[in-house]
């Protein structure tokens, strides 16, 4: 993504419903009725009565483009690590890592490969309008996990246990967050091995004795580390789940 330019974002064939991360600030949600936010160059201002809710320890700025299906992004700070982004349209979630690049403005297409016959069925014509509320309700969570901004109906439990994953990785459990549907565990990962580690979401998805939980999303800050580099790993199940 370009340091200093907004870069679009579509998917091939279908609009974007929603996108979730660790979001500076967004012209996508509707709020209380205030003067329209200052417009970006190059990208189409967002309606009147929509408000930037500021989240100040965030990465990226978003807008909308609801009428198109499209989302416009620019980094916010000067930190060099990559961003993840999740980007959800009526029948699939796509996972992002964006690494800030001297470049122009450009637009980023997701071209999704699984076969048609594959894909799961969309539950109604996909639009533009807000995505689904288990969706919602997961990103609040993934939001507060990644901010340690709780909200008053989540439940956060400390832990710091150790946890066996392979011999090249320290693995510690360090928080239960407990909201509404959905139980969200943030790992710490370190890479205690003379060599490189590349880490990948699939992984991670693993039963949890503890609850049986079945796992509805992963997320992974740093998915290179250099030997003695440390990550967080968040993952969110689904509550009660058999």
């Amino acid at each position: 993504m370009s340091r200093s330019e907004p870069t679009r974002i579509r998917i091939e064939g279908a609009p974007i419903t929603d996108v979730f991360g660790n979001i500076h600030s967004s012209h996508c949600a509707a709020g209380p009725s205030l003067p329209a936010a200052p417009a970006t160059p190059g990208v189409p201002a967002p309606a009147a009565g929509f408000q930037a809710v500021v989240n100040p320890a965030g990465d990226v700025v978003v807008e909308c483009d609801r009428d198109k299906g499209e989302i416009y992004i620019r980094p916010v700070g000067e930190a060099s690590r990559p961003i993840n982004l999740f980007v959800s349209s009526a029948t699939a979630t796509y996972t992002l890592l964006l690494r800030r690049a001297d470049t122009p403005a450009d637009t980023l297409v997701i071209r999704d490969k699984t076969p048609r016959a594959l894909r799961p069925l969309a539950p109604e014509p996909a639009t533009a309008g807000p995505a689904p509320n288990h969706v919602r309700t997961m990103k609040a969570l993934l939001v507060a996990m990644a901010s340690d901004r709780i909200p008053p109906d989540v439940r956060v439990e400390e832990t710091s246990r150790a946890v066996q994953l392979w011999a090249e990785a320290r693995f510690t459990l360090l928080r239960l967050y407990e909201g509404r549907g959905y139980v969200g565990e943030k790992y710490t990962l370190q890479n205690i091995s003379q060599a490189p580690m590349v880490l990948a979401e699939q992984e991670f998805d693993r039963p949890d004795s503890r609850t049986g939980g079945e796992v509805a999303g992963i997320a992974i800050e740093h998915h290179n580390l250099r030997p003695g580099e440390t990550t967080s790993v968040y993952v969110i199940r689904r509550a009660g789940a058999p």
